[in-house]
C-alpha cells in the first residue's frame, strides 16, 4: 500500500521537474510558470465541474432512496465506515457492467453505476465496487489526476510553443538552439514519458482503491469476485456510449479487449488486482 504513496509521490515529482526544466529551456522560470498558469485555470474549470461533467458524459441520472433503497442503503453503510459524506447516487442507462466515483471533494462527490452491473453484481460483489469507489472519493484521487493533467497540461503546452519556436529559430537556451537531438528529445521523447508517467500515477491510484476498498468492508474477496465477472462483462458487452476521454475513471476499462487500449491503459492488468485482494484475504494482519 505504501509503495503505490510513494510512488504517486516520485512520479509527481518527476513531472514537476520535466515542467521546471522546460520552462527554463524555453523562457527562462516565468516560461514555466506561465505555462503552469494557463494548464491550472483549465483544469480547474474542469476539476469544479467535474460532477456534472462526468455524470452528463454518460447519461446516468440520480436515483433517490425510494427508487433504489438497497443501493443507497448500501452507499451509505460503506461512506460511514470510511469516514466520508455519503456519495449521491446515479445510475446511467448503459448495457455493459461499469461504475466511476466523481466529484471535486467529499462533500462533493457521486457514484455512478451502470445498468450492466445492478443487472451483473450480487449483493456482496456490489458493495465491493461502492468501496473501491468510495476510496477513490477518500483518497481525493479526482484532485490527484486533476494535479496531474494540470502539470501534463503546461508540459504540453510548452511544448507547443518550442515546436512553433523551432520552425523560426527562437527559442531555447543558445548552446541548445537548432540542436536536432534536442528538439527530437523535447518533441517526441517528452510526451511519451508523461504519458506513461500519468498511467503509472493511475495505476498507483487503482491498487490504493482496491486496498482501501477491501479495508473499509472488510472483505477484500468481495471486489475480486466483482472484478471477476467485471473483466468477462467488459468484453462480453462492448460500450460504444461511454466517452475515450473517460476510461480512466471506470473501475474497470470499458475499452478492455483492445490491443493499444491494454497495452496504454489506464488500469493495472485485472489478474493482479485480483491476486492482490485475495492475497490480502489470506493475511490475518489485514483484519486487524
Amino acid at each position: 500500500m505504501w509503495v503505490n504513496t510513494l510512488k504517486t509521490f516520485v512520479l509527481l515529482t518527476a513531472l514537476t521537474l520535466i515542467l521546471v526544466y522546460l520552462g527554463q529551456y524555453f523562457g527562462g522560470s516565468s516560461g514555466g510558470l506561465i505555462a503552469l498558469t494557463v494548464a491550472a485555470v483549465m483544469n480547474l474549470a474542469a476539476w469544479f465541474f467535474s460532477d456534472r461533467i462526468a455524470v452528463a458524459s454518460v447519461g446516468a441520472r440520480e436515483v433517490s432512496e425510494e427508487e433504489a433503497p438497497e443501493l443507497h442503503r448500501m452507499v451509505e453503510e460503506v461512506a460511514e465506515s470510511a469516514g466520508v459524506p455519503k456519495p449521491r447516487v446515479y445510475v446511467a442507462p448503459i448495457l455493459q457492467p461499469n461504475a466511476f466515483a466523481t466529484g471535486r471533494d467529499p462533500k462533493h462527490s457521486a457514484v455512478v453505476f451502470t445498468q450492466g452491473i445492478l443487472n451483473l453484481l450480487n449483493r456482496r460483489e456490489l458493495k465491493g465496487v461502492v468501496a473501491h469507489e468510495i476510496a477513490h472519493i477518500k483518497n481525493m484521487d479526482i484532485l490527484i489526476m486533476s494535479v496531474v493533467a494540470t502539470i501534463a497540461g503546461a508540459i504540453m503546452y510548452l511544448l507547443d510553443l518550442l515546436r512553433w519556436a523551432s520552425l523560426f529559430g527562437f527559442g531555447g537556451r543558445d548552446r541548445d538552439r537548432g540542436n536536432p537531438l534536442i528538439l527530437l528529445a523535447m518533441l517526441i521523447v517528452i510526451p511519451i514519458v508523461v504519458m506513461l508517467i500519468k498511467l503509472a500515477i493511475s495505476r498507483a491510484r487503482e491498487y490504493l482503491a482496491d486496498y482501501w476498498g477491501a479495508k473499509f468492508i472488510r472483505d477484500p474477496e468481495a471486489l475480486a469476485s466483482a472484478l471477476e465477472k467485471l473483466a468477462y462483462g467488459v468484453q462480453a458487452v462492448p460500450s460504444a456510449e461511454v466517452p475515450q476521454h473517460m476510461s480512466h475513471m471506470f473501475i474497470v476499462n470499458p475499452l478492455s479487449g483492445d490491443f493499444l487500449a491494454e497495452l496504454f491503459s489506464t488500469h493495472p492488468p485485472l489478474e493482479k488486482r485480483i491476486k492482490r485482494l485475495r492475497e490480502l484475504a489470506n493475511d490475518p494482519s489485514f483484519f486487524l
